[in-house]
């Protein structure tokens, strides 16, 4: 019986993300297509730049406005 449910193939792998802002590996980072990477701390430590309205940011390095 299928719960309708879809797997994720990277689940429990371990798999990392690099944060660019200080360069530590993270399970899950805030990304834009581009590759921009930023986790958790650093993107409130760093919020008074990328939102006006906490709903969405702007990457950095290429500006496309992305939802949180």
């Amino acid at each position: 019986m299928s719960t309708g449910r879809v797997k994720n193939k990277n689940a429990g792998k371990g798999l990392t993300q690099n944060c660019v802002c200080c360069g530590r590996n993270y399970r899950f980072c805030w990304s834009c297509s581009c590759g921009f990477q930023i986790c958790q701390a650093c993107m409130v430590e760093n919020l008074w730049g990328m939102t006006c309205n906490h709903i969405t940011w702007v990457c950095p390095d290429c500006g496309k406005i992305l939802s949180f």
